[in-house]
């Protein structure tokens, strides 16, 4: 068996390893990161790329109120029992120091969102705007060879199969007909995936997550710092009780890597494991669908590897995943591919009811929160499934999960079978199968109030965080209109998660702990693989990236012997 030593050895090449290796790097360690799959990037390349980060730099120059009391405040109020006070902290402590790191020494880039309200602005400690940043556009040429390797967005999240839009350019493209400010720039997007696709299987201008990940990439392989993909770690090296190293396949040969300092874990966790979805996500127990999100090599090797290692796995969570309602889009081979609804259920005109007709949640509220929900009005019924209702005024404004707004045409997606129409509401219920008196109540009831722009059954435009996914332009609610033009139009949601929230225990330094919580030598976590320092709730956009980036960081200096 070949036998390669290095210092580091990172599985798993989604923000929070790269971060890890980025900062191991940074102080001197040999580095080497190996990917599963042929491609890299992990779910990082698949999510919109966003970081929660209290007291960042971004807002403190920008002049926004924050602090690392005001975080820890909100976080005890939304995570309550499943706090972990010690790695919250950690997290609060060092989350400005990791993003400030990676502008310096990496290509990492973040734009503030200074509107963008933590997801339950009322509570203690909360903020308005300014924890959460995007990351900054990339040219993905800067790869070279390489940029065939980094994990595509999802193909529902691109248009014209293949070009990448930011949260930045939604506003231009649903204005794109209106203002010739957004028509500049769209078409400017246009012209640059056409010159793109010349040589090129998709657009080379990346976004979200993508440009996150091809960043910090770009800064590894500038360090000359090894990234193999189609290289999974098999097992874990453990002698006199420490992790050593551990055996990787690649090119159908087992190597085995040893480490000097240690081995971080960052492989994805469960998300595509049906076993594990089925002990652990109570709707899957219950024989009811889910369509996961993540990359299909997300299978929890992180934590049988270290399980095996004797590593303690944390079920004990609000809840086991970070929840997304998804529709699901036909595509030509018969399959079908999710789409999650970020979006669209904000805007005004649009509704989800169950089989009964009804709402049963603010269609506004987190995709996190909504699911929830969704799986609890499902609950006597076979399936979990709900519809999201517009009229056609609606989605002609705004479209409806891939069905884009005017001028692109509907026919296709008719012709699919993905959207639904008909000119009545009581035709569109027995389209979808949905009981038609109750949702002509619903519809009645809706529309008498929301043409105040008000909703006093769930209070939908209430708070920030609704009126952030709203129309600014439409009164006297951002997030509400009468949903009264014929034809109507609805697609089906079922449940998606964005990846899972339990996973290994480990201190606030990252390290792997037994079962009898003291650290395992040599063995850390992060990202999904790690039980995530939010406890299975869901506080801001970012909750995910920002801690996995901010404990891969930490990782990274306890490895290179920096106190963190």
């Amino acid at each position: 068996m070949t036998q390669i030593e290095c210092d580091v050895l990172v599985v798993g090449s989604g923000a929070g390893g790269l971060s890890a290796a980025c900062t191991a790097a940074h102080h001197g360690l040999d580095v080497i990161v190996t990917e599963k799959e042929p491609f890299f990037g992990g779910t990082t390349a698949y999510s919109a790329g966003v970081i929660w980060i209290p007291v960042n730099g971004h807002a403190v120059r920008a002049g926004l109120d924050d602090s690392r009391a005001a975080a820890l405040r909100y976080l005890e109020a939304e995570i309550g029992p499943h706090l972990d006070r010690a790695k919250a902290a950690a997290f609060v402590a060092h989350g400005a120091e990791m993003l400030a790191f990676l502008e310096q020494h990496t290509e990492a880039r973040y734009l503030l969102m200074d509107n963008w309200s933590d997801y339950h602005p009322d509570r203690p400690g909360a903020s308005q705007g300014g924890r959460s940043l995007l990351p900054e556009p990339y040219d993905g040429r800067r790869l070279g060879a390489r940029f065939r390797e980094l994990r595509p967005p999802l193909p529902t999240m691109m248009l014209f199969g293949g070009m990448s839009v930011s949260r930045d350019d939604i506003p231009h493209l649903l204005n794109a007909t209106r203002s010739p400010v957004s028509a500049w720039h769209v078409s400017r997007l246009l012209a640059r995936y056409a010159m793109d696709r010349m040589r090129y299987p998709r657009g080379t201008r990346i976004t979200n997550g993508n440009a996150l990940v091809a960043r910090l990439a770009k800064s590894l392989f500038e360090r000359d710092v090894p990234l193999w993909i189609s290289a999974p770690a098999v097992k874990l090296l453990v002698e006199d009780d420490a992790v050593r190293g551990a055996i990787v396949e690649r090119s159908g040969e087992a190597i085995e890597v040893r480490c000097r300092r240690g081995v971080v874990l960052a492989s994805g966790g469960f998300p595509r494991n049906d076993a594990l979805r089925a002990r652990y996500y109570p709707h899957v127990a219950a024989g009811k669908r889910h369509v996961p999100l993540a990359p299909p090599g997300n299978t929890g090797d992180g934590a049988r590897l270290a399980r095996e290692a004797g590593g303690m796995f944390q079920a004990e969570a609000d809840q086991p995943a970070a929840w997304t309602p998804v529709s699901l889009v036909p595509r030509p081979d018969g399959s079908v591919q999710p789409y999650p609804h970020f979006i669209d259920r904000c805007k005004p005109g649009y509704i989800v009811v169950d089989r009964r007709g009804r709402r049963f949640a603010n269609e506004a509220d987190s995709y996190h929160d909504f699911v929830p929900r969704m799986i609890e009005a499902c609950r006597e019924d076979p399936d979990v499934e709900t519809y999201l209702v517009t009229d056609h005024r609606a989605i002609r404004r705004y479209g409806i999960g891939v069905v884009p707004p005017a001028p692109m045409p509907l026919a296709p997606h008719l012709r699919s079978g993905y959207l639904v129409s008909a000119g009545s509401p009581e035709a569109l219920a027995a389209a979808l199968g949905v009981d038609a008196q109750g949702f002509a109540r619903t519809l009645e009831a809706y529309n008498a109030h929301a043409a105040r722009g008000e909703d006093p059954e769930f209070g939908k435009g209430s708070n920030a965080y609704h009126r952030f996914g709203g129309d600014p332009t439409h009164g006297p609610n951002p997030n509400l209109a009468p949903i009264v033009m014929p034809p109507f139009y609805a697609v089906r949601l079922v449940p998606s998660d964005l990846g899972t929230f339990i996973g290994l225990s480990t201190d606030a330094r990252a390290r792997v702990l037994d079962v009898n919580e003291r650290p395992i030598a040599g063995l850390y976590a992060v990202g999904n693989d790690m039980a995530s320092v939010m406890g299975g709730t869901y506080p801001g956009a970012g909750i995910t990236l920002g801690p996995a980036m901010t404990f891969g960081y930490i990782a990274g200096r306890h490895l290179a012997g920096v106190d963190a």
